[in-house]
């Protein structure tokens, strides 16, 4: 790592933020943009759902990849590339005509998008040293989170004043000012030169693609078992290969470190978590308490409000007292917030889930700094790109996971608690039985649906505290603080390798 400090550093995080920011608005604000965007493609579900799975697919895949090119030739200039694609696809998306230039547009975007994101955190990591590093990484996730709750309210604002491509639209002058600050303020940097690795990086995109495709076809129509060899054989194979070739893409040895291990597992079990929070809560708000989709993009403010609150708090303490206690203790927080969100009823109106929300920002704010700055800290300079997109892609596949597993815990609850005399279209999903109810003025039925959803969120928010309190247990037994004795770290990594 760097020892001495940039001295446009602070200019740099802007840029890098930006960055970041662009790509979570945009995702964020697509959920909103669904309803008008397939009144006016005449888009069909399967439509629909290519439009939102292709840039995950295309995203995910190629994560390893884009890390490794940065790394080779220049993380400046390949996340350069990747949002001047971004911004590209953006404004083709924003009037496309059809579904299917729609699709292709996303599917750029999600390349775009894999070339931006590994250089955000490897960047960061090379210009702040350890002393303000922590400091620079709450900033950048603070902005992660406000894009991530901006995105449905600005998504919301951009509809009602003008049409649904606006939301691509907007990425635009967000990415051509982001190059511009690049160009002006950012340095070029990249690792040693080594070897390209062809093998690894086609094992790496396949098996990644097929292995999110797996998680993304689970919740509708079960184990897709060509697609789960496929993930399989091209993640193994990518194993194999990366532990024997002399010039790997990915350095693998980073898990054989208590930090990286500890700390990127950890984050995966929260994002699973964090997948269902967004998945049901935003369905909650809408559907059993009416909000329209501003008003449920507003209602996360108490947590966006926390985490940059507690960002800040946490920036500071975590100097004193270390990342693993900082990384458990806002995990046991997250946890508490899950819990309260498990006892909330239609009659606690939005008092109880706000409270909760408080609860999982606060707690955000102190763990996911230490965790990222924890596995981070432990990443050569040279391999600042890969490794960031190791840690981008366990994060990835979590939040899939997580929509994935806590989504279909959730369909199974609320179909159990639907009544027999419901028909199978009004048992399927809360969103068609309420439509007939509304159709046949049936109030009972829409009655019974927005209880039988409440429940089976209740026990999907009790699988993600449980998630989230394993994701605190793994950080006490695995991470260790530089703290440590030189000696309790040979010890602990003689536990690992053997």
């Amino acid at each position: 790592m760097m020892d001495v400090r940039h001295p446009r550093r602070w200019l740099i995080l802007v840029v890098l933020c930006l960055s970041t920011l662009v790509l979570v608005i945009d995702n964020m604000a697509l959920n909103v943009a669904i309803p008008p965007l397939t009144e006016d493609l005449k888009a069909s579900a399967q439509d629909i759902q290519w439009i939102i799975d292709s840039y995950i697919l295309v995203f995910a895949g190629l994560l390893l990849t884009s890390g490794s090119l940065s790394d080779r030739f220049g993380r400046r200039k390949v996340m350069m590339i990747g949002l001047a694609l971004f911004g590209v696809a953006s404004l083709v998306a924003a009037y496309a005509g059809s579904p299917g230039q729609l699709i292709a547009a996303r599917v750029v975007m999600g390349v775009g998008g894999a070339l931006v994101m590994p250089g955000t955190l490897s960047i960061l990591i090379t210009v702040f040293d350890d002393t303000e590093r922590r400091k620079a990484m709450s900033v950048w996730s603070s902005v992660a989170m406000l894009g991530m709750v901006g995105g449905p309210v600005v998504g919301g604002l951009l509809i009602a004043q003008f049409w649904w491509g606006a939301v691509f639209l907007i990425n635009v002058p967000i990415a051509i000012g982001a190059i511009v600050a690049a160009v002006v303020w950012m340095p070029e940097s990249r690792g040693p030169w080594q070897k390209p690795d062809p093998l690894g990086a086609i094992l790496s995109a396949v098996g990644l693609t097929a292995l999110v495709w797996v998680i993304i076809e689970l919740p509708q129509h079960g184990l897709s078992v060509p697609a789960a060899i496929v993930a399989v054989a091209g993640l193994a194979g990518f194993v194999v290969w990366e532990l024997r070739t002399p010039y790997p893409m990915v350095p693998l040895g980073l898990f054989r470190n208590r930090n990286f291990s500890g700390g990127s597992l950890s984050l995966t079990l929260v994002q699973v978590g964090n997948g269902g929070l967004l998945l049901v809560l935003t369905q909650y708000l809408q559907f059993v308490l009416g909000y329209t989709p501003t008003q449920t993009g507003l209602a996360f403010i108490p947590m966006a409000v926390a985490v940059l609150a507690f960002n800040t708090l946490g920036a500071t303490l975590g100097q004193k007292i270390g990342n693993r206690p900082m990384t458990a203790a806002g995990l046991v927080v997250m946890a508490a917030g899950f819990g309260v969100l498990a006892i909330v009823s239609p009659a606690d109106g939005f008092v109880v889930p706000a409270t909760a929300l408080v609860l999982i920002g606060a707690g955000s704010g102190l763990a996911m700094p230490a965790a990222i700055g924890a596995l981070m800290g432990e990443v050569p300079a040279e391999q600042a790109g890969v490794g960031s997109a190791l840690n981008d892609t366990i994060q990835q596949a979590g939040a899939a996971l997580g929509v994935a597993v806590l989504g279909s815990v959730l369909a199974a609850g609320y179909t159990g608690g639907m009544p027999d005399s419901a028909s199978d279209q009004a048992r399927r999903s809360i969103a068609d039985a309420l439509g007939i109810a509304a159709r046949t003025s049936d109030a009972g039925l829409a009655e019974a649906a927005r209880e039988a959803f409440t429940a089976g969120m209740s026990t999907t928010f009790l699988f993600g505290a449980c998630g989230v309190l394993a994701a605190a247990l793994l950080a006490v037994l695995v991470m260790r603080d530089r703290t440590a004795s030189a000696a309790q770290d040979a010890q602990a990594d003689a536990l690992v390798t053997h």
